[in-house]
């Protein structure tokens, strides 16, 4: 065991058996005659020792590697032991889907000391949260957004509720580290800690995260405990990876259909649309097809899970809805239209495979582009090598700050003006965020009558009842933004939702369009509550829905690179693969040579950099001033045209100008404020001054130290004839 700070390392494997004795008599009978295990698994008991001695922890185990039981049973052991009162513990998960297959195996594992869980969050109905509030659950499992709205709701007693609260599990806590859910977590810990008064023992499950020291760090806040990193050794088993270049969606279909006949196949596509393209044609080949996404209703995501998961030879087609830690049954394969962007995504799906004794996690990759493929090889070589993404939890998320103060003015009825910030002080969150920054961010929201202070109280102002008081403030339960959709509804069942811009924007004549699966005809749309009622087609369009680009990393655009300044062919590319890729590294010939190059053709100068989405946004941010308008930024590339494009010289002179400024902290390295507002970053932008939207802004979209290192590289210029 090596210890650092507050943070101690968990290596090796602690005697299961030791581990098993610490639990509470009643648990040990349980283990070995109703539950029949053998052992414990390694993972398990290191949790074990880790949680019942009272420390924070991140347990870091594969996918179905027991992460549950190893957070669980320490804590049902100490429940019995110490006769804990309910609700003692919350285990909170970042989608309803995760919790509605949970239930069953939180049920049941609460059930062998004799006690209770409960799911809560927006798909239960009232009656059924009302009497696990009378029955007084001991195990509640939660979604941020349902904590938010308990808390601030005026019909549920939240302090009550939360009042025993000793623990709280974080699973799958990777996918909330990192982004604005994550810092609402945090500051929601510290609310919870406020009203339990006591020291909120802490303890996150992930199968991948590249920083799990940083994570639990992230996770104590203002905790005080010792804090553990317990990783599980689990068996090594040797992926079987393939990266095919089928060149078309259709093409992919016919793959599918063909591949892995006779099995279940788990099909990722990382947008909507794509998802309903490849399903209507899969289904159109006769493949017993389902679908799932986050537009879909519940009822329809559920009767394409539970066919699914009840079927044997079909196809489920996903989103990253199902990328997390949720059981589709007994899965075969998984294939993945083109690339995720991340490796931690990669082997998030991967991990969907490979739980039977005897098989191995797999995945194809089925690229449709030249560009889908050589991100697909980069991406997996970056696997090869063992990289995982660090999660980078903001610091300073001023705008979930503005929020917190807005929730508080509900959930206090008024916070005190001198003691707000006590609430969430110590949320890894806010660390950065200075004195000055919290009393410009509450005189900004006074300014814009967002908030108001009456009688030393802070309190909701009209312009914030205006934004946020909607359908009993609604908006404040989820800190992030969900684009306006229209409800489709057939015969009263509701299919799903389409973007409101799709349906307003895209009509040429009647409007037909493909949704679960099945083309629709719209017929009447009810613009007052939001509904669009259709009835069948035979064909129709696939929806658009708004989101934004994909911004990939340094590492992985690095790699990119190095796939094409190379000649190897990595053992799992098919024959067209290979056939594909030296044609892609035969048309990128002028990267081969050492440093980026400046190509002119055309009357546009391309920059190939490779340094990534966020680094290119810093330089075309500062490059655009010097050069006039028409400067954009790729992952790959940064392109100049029209003005800034009128002279190859001058670019290279701002290039080297660039490359010799000592200071990348003034004014010239700050965002734009001139983002649209399909672009917002955040519903709770506009509750922040000038000078803080910029940094959100810059924090967000930009890279800096990644744009200092790409323009120390030497360039060369390029010209390429028409």
């Amino acid at each position: 065991m090596t210890r650092t700070g507050y943070l101690e390392v968990v290596e090796g494997s602690p005697s299961p058996s030791d581990a098993f004795e610490r639990l509470a008599p009643a648990l040990q009978y349980h283990i070995v005659n109703l539950l029949e295990w053998p052992s414990l698994r390694p993972v398990q008991a290191a949790a074990i020792h880790a949680v019942m001695d009272g420390a924070n922890c991140v347990v870091i185990a594969p996918t179905a590697g027991g992460k549950t039981e190893a957070a669980l049973l320490p804590l049902l052991s100490m429940m019995d032991a110490e006769d804990w009162v309910p609700a003692s513990v919350l285990y909170v998960a970042p989608i309803r889907a995760l919790l509605n297959n949970l239930e069953p195996r939180l049920d049941s594992l609460s059930a062998l000391v004799g006690r209770r869980s409960f799911k809560w969050h927006g798909d239960v109905s009232q009656a059924a949260r009302q009497r696990a509030i009378r029955e007084r659950t001991d195990i509640i499992a939660i979604t941020p957004e349902s904590l938010e709205a308990m808390m601030i709701s005026t019909r549920v007693p939240a302090p009550e509720i939360l009042a025993n609260v000793r623990v709280i599990v974080v699973d799958e806590v990777h996918a909330f580290a990192s982004d604005d859910r994550g810092a609402h977590l945090a500051a929601l810990m510290e609310r919870i800690q406020r009203l339990a008064g006591r020291d909120l023992q802490r303890i996150g499950l992930s199968a991948t995260v590249g920083n799990p020291e940083e994570i639990c760090c992230w996770m104590s806040g203002s905790s005080r405990r010792v804090q553990r990193v317990v990783r599980g050794e689990g068996e090594h088993r040797i992926p079987d990876i393939a990266v095919d270049c089928v060149g078309s969606l259709g093409n992919a279909a016919i793959v599918i259909d063909r591949l892995h006949r006779g099995r279940k196949r788990l099909v990722f596509a990382d947008s909507r649309r794509r998802v309903e393209e490849l399903g209507h044609l899969l289904s159109k080949r006769g493949v017993d097809t389902h679908l799932a996404h986050s537009s879909l209703a519940l009822a329809e995501r559920r009767a394409a899970e539970e066919a699914f998961e009840q079927g044997e030879n079909c196809v489920i087609v996903a989103t990253s809805a199902l990328e997390l830690g949720i059981d589709v049954g007994d899965l075969d394969h998984v294939l993945q239209i083109d690339a995720p962007v991340t490796v931690a995504g990669f082997l998030q799906r991967m991990g969907r495979t490979g739980r039977r004794p005897g098989t191995s996690p797999n995945c194809t990759f089925l690229a449709t582009s030249d560009d889908a493929l050589l991100h697909s090889v980069a991406l997996v070589r970056l696997f090869d090598r063992g990289f995982v993404e660090p999660v980078l939890p903001s610091r300073r998320a001023v705008h979930i700050l503005a929020h917190q103060v807005l929730a508080l003015t509900l959930q206090l009825e008024g916070a005190p003006a001198t003691g707000w910030w006590d609430w969430v002080d110590g949320c890894f969150a806010f660390a950065d965020v200075t004195t000055e920054d919290r009393v410009n961010l509450v005189q900004h929201m006074m300014r814009q009558d967002i908030v108001c202070d009456v009688d030393q109280r802070v309190v909701l102002g009209p312009r914030g009842e205006s934004l946020y008081g909607h359908r009993h403030f609604l908006d404040l339960y989820a800190v992030f933004s969900t684009p306006p959709e229209i409800k489709v509804v057939f015969q009263e069942q509701e299919i799903g939702t389409i973007d409101r811009f799709f349906v307003e924007y895209e009509r040429r004549g009647p409007l037909t369009f493909v949704l679960a699966g099945k083309p629709w005809l719209l017929e009447h749309v009810d613009w007052k509550r939001g509904v669009c009622y259709v009835t069948p087609a035979q064909e129709g369009d696939f929806p658009s829905w708004s989101g934004s680009g994909r911004l990939l990393s340094r590492e992985l655009c690095q790699s990119m690179l190095g796939v094409l300044r190379d000649d190897v062919f990595d053992p799992w590319l098919s024959a067209r693969s290979r056939e594909a890729l030296e044609r892609v590294r035969d048309e990128f010939w002028f990267v081969r040579d050492p440093g980026t190059p400046l190509v002119s053709h055309g009357g546009i100068i391309t920059w190939w950099n490779f340094a990534g989405g966020r680094a290119n946004t810093v330089l075309a941010n500062v490059l655009d001033r010097r050069l006039g308008s028409r400067v954009a930024a790729g992952n790959t590339k940064i392109v100049f045209s029209s003005q800034a494009a009128l002279d190859v010289h001058a670019v290279r002179s701002a290039l080297e100008a660039l490359r010799q400024q000592e200071s990348w902290h003034g004014e010239e390295f700050l965002p734009s404020l001139s983002t649209s507002a399909r672009e917002r970053l955040s519903k709770f932008q506009v509750c922040l001054p000038p000078q803080l939207q910029q940094h959100l802004i810059a924090e967000r979209t930009f890279d800096v130290e990644g744009a200092r290192e790409t323009v120390q590289q030497s360039l060369r210029v390029v010209t390429l004839s028409d």
